[in-house]
């Protein structure tokens, strides 16, 4: 029951908000990055090595109306975001949302050729490591500002319930190392930040495009749901996270993987 003297909450609406998303060129990146400029947001995106998308993804933004910046960047290298704190002062006097997205692919490409240390120091320096630099730079840049933040990592369903096979269990310890982290952080820096994950499922992404039909045909009969989930289904759940909507949630994670993992 609603108590008598308590206000609606607010709109699912990031309208003047700040936001930026790490590895926004593509993927569930772009969907968060571009919900959130339709959403009302200005926001700045980084991309490591696809700057062709990253222009993309920065061209449909201002074609929402709202400011865009784009930025080449490592977020698992200090400096690199040493500069992307200066360019977030410099180009938007601050930020009031910050998504943790960019993560290291061992799943497509010439990655998949690498050895199980190789993946493993990879997924660590850049999923785990590179997250918590950023969420630290990006906590200093909030609290120098008079209304604090928001915080949303990336972390995976799967690190919940655990999955067999090499790659699983690669994913499953260091996102399982995110959400302990950030859950955490959500104490630390309460209650002027505000810190929550994303707990993605099976995701139409770069790995499905080269999956074989049939995998994808079992996987979806066994999601409640009865599909694959999109990069806008992620996006709805950190815009939500993003907003004032959220005011009262932290140190949560939101698993957007229809059902598969309760």
């Amino acid at each position: 029951m609603t108590p008598p003297n308590a206000t609606p909450s607010p709109p699912i609406a990031l309208a003047g908000k700040r936001i930026m998303v790490t590895g926004g060129s593509s993927g569930i990146g772009r969907a968060i990055a571009i919900g959130a400029a339709r959403a009302g947001a200005d926001v700045m995106l980084t991309y490591r090595a696809n700057q062709a998308g990253g222009n993309e993804v920065a061209a449909a933004i201002r074609e929402t109306g709202r400011r865009a910046a784009l930025v080449q960047a490592d977020i698992s290298e200090p400096d690199d975001l040493a500069r992307l704190v200066e360019t977030a002062r410099s180009a938007f006097g601050g930020i009031d949302g910050w998504v943790n997205n960019a993560g290291a692919d061992i799943l497509t490409g010439a990655a998949t050729s690498l050895s199980r240390r190789e993946k493993l120091d990879l997924l660590l320096t850049v999923d785990l490591r590179g997250t918590m630099l950023a969420s630290w730079a990006a906590a200093e840049l909030m609290l120098a500002g008079p209304g604090g933040g928001v915080i949303v990592n990336m972390s995976w369903d799967g690190a919940l319930r655990g999955m067999q096979g090499e790659n699983p269990e690669l994913f499953a310890a260091v996102k399982g190392g995110v959400l302990s982290f950030s859950r955490s952080l959500a104490r630390s820096l309460a209650p002027s930040i505000r810190v929550n994950v994303l707990g993605p499922g099976w995701i139409e992404t770069a790995f499905s495009d080269v999956a074989p039909s049939a995998f994808k045909q079992e996987i979806a009969l066994g999601i409640p749901l009865g599909r694959w989930g999109t990069p806008a289904d992620v996006a709805g759940a950190a815009i939500y996270l993003l907003s004032d909507a959220a005011h009262y949630v932290t140190g949560q994670m939101i698993m957007v993987n229809g059902g598969d993992v309760m």
